[in-house]
């Protein structure tokens, strides 16, 4: 598994942090004990959080403010945990994608703070640059063909921006054959960063227990002190 780095632009050092995890060796078909863990904890957060607006629910409060830190109406543009769990408490059927994806939205909804996967064997170098957007930047998204990244949080290696806490691109999609994943949690600068650790830890214990997961990397992003090239 090669080395990566993932630093934060200086612009956004005080107002945004990052902790990643990079997970190796994933299987790729089925996996029970996930469907049995998602079943459980679904249901659990189902009931703890029944009748409550997502301005109710705490652990939602910081993807808020690391919205508003940069400039974002997070009531117009929801953060991923939130438009999760407003999906779960209306009884709608949470998405299953992939089994490292699905663990993934488990992850952002017993935290509450923005995720990113990505496919780390399609990521273009070994540099990879949290920014904010540029003018008329945009990339191909999951679900929609085009997203408009300026003014927004993204995340770049050597050919450009491959994702953001709302919308990820397609170029760097995990996909049926996905083994090595780079996992990013999205924070405001003031969330303890044990905390922080705490939830990678949780996510590499789940991702060995249940997916097989053989090697792994778990950091904080440091501010970029402009050595390297810029993304």
């Amino acid at each position: 598994m090669s080395e990566m780095t993932l630093t934060i632009d200086a612009a956004l050092a005080r107002k945004v942090a990052v902790a990643y995890a990079r997970l190796g060796g994933l299987q790729t078909g089925a996996a029970p004990a996930l469907d049995d863990l998602l079943d459980r904890e679904l249901a659990r957060l189902r009931t703890r959080d029944a009748g409550r607006t997502a301005g109710q629910i705490e652990r939602l409060a910081p993807a808020r403010r690391l919205y508003r830190a940069i400039g974002l109406d997070p009531t117009r543009h929801r953060p991923s945990p939130e438009a999760l769990l407003r999906r779960l408490l209306r009884g709608d059927p949470f998405p299953r994608i992939h089994p490292a994806v699905d663990l993934a939205n488990l992850w952002a909804c017993e935290h509450g703070l923005p995720v990113g996967l990505y496919d780390a064997g399609r990521i273009a170098g070994e540099r990879i640059t949290l920014r904010l957007g540029l003018p008329g930047e945009t990339y191909d998204g999951i679900r929609r063909p085009e997203i408009h990244l300026e003014g927004r949080l993204v995340l770049a290696d050597r050919d450009g921006p491959f994702g953001n806490p709302t919308a990820d691109s397609r170029r760097t999609a995990v996909g049926p054959a996905t083994r090595d994943v780079l996992a990013v949690l999205f924070a405001p600068a003031d969330y303890p960063r044990d905390r922080l650790f705490f939830w990678l830890g949780w996510l590499e214990e789940k991702a060995r227990t249940l997916l097989g997961a053989g090697e792994a990397r778990l950091g904080l992003a440091e501010e970029d002190d402009g050595s390297g090239p810029a993304c």
